[in-house]
């Protein structure tokens, strides 16, 4: 019996792109990936559990962890710390399971540093047309404020180099596919499964 290890998928992209809606789409379906709880030092929200929305810190432990590199990836939004613990990604990878990830490309780009073997997904907008669209029908940004996520956008799409898949969001359904299909071809590389199988001999010869 091979012992098959996780894989984590890190699924980023510019702001107004749509990657939460394709990822709410993508765990609609049956899916064997574990959605990466984040831990955040904000106060809980009414309805939200500890372990399941996020795990709740307070500020002086999340700072002992992040100088101790515990987190995978960490930022600071209005005074709290927002990060992806390491022990469980790390512990859920290790029981078997695939784990998924969405985040911001500055956070993704912290992860690839941290964790080089995760697989790195780009959801690229249909155009930059498209994308102002997405940003002004969100109704909630001055026109100050959407030129401003408009050229961090064509920065941030300037960092695609740094992912292993590009998949363009036309149609949610579409991009859900492609990212299934992304994750399929992810567990049948060749040097996947040549290292798991390697492993598998030497723990049988010993």
């Amino acid at each position: 019996m091979i012992d098959k290890k996780g894989i984590l998928f890190v699924l980023s992209g510019p702001s107004g792109v749509g990657k939460g809606t394709v990822r709410k789409a993508l765990f609609e379906k049956e899916t064997d990936l574990q959605y990466s709880i984040s831990i955040t030092t904000r106060k809980p929200r009414n309805g939200e559990t500890h372990g399941v929305d996020y795990f709740f810190h307070e500020k002086d432990e999340v700072e002992n962890m992040i100088e101790h590199g515990e987190l995978l990836e960490w930022a600071e939004y209005v005074g709290n710390y927002y990060g992806t613990p390491r022990r469980y990604v790390e512990q859920t990878l290790a029981e078997g399971k695939d784990v998924f990830l969405e985040i911001e490309v500055q956070g993704a780009l912290q992860v690839k540093e941290n964790f080089p073997e995760g697989v790195f997904i780009f959801l690229f907008p249909p155009s930059l047309d498209e994308l102002k669209n997405r940003i002004v029908n969100r109704g909630t940004e001055t026109e100050d404020l959407v030129r401003n996520r408009l050229l961090a956008a064509k920065e941030e799409i300037e960092m695609m180099e740094a992912y292993d898949y590009v998949v363009v969001n036309d149609e949610i359904d579409q991009a859900v596919k492609r990212i299934q299909a992304i994750v399929q071809s992810e567990h049948c590389k060749r040097e996947r499964i040549a290292e798991e199988y390697k492993k598998a001999l030497e723990s049988d010869e010993s």
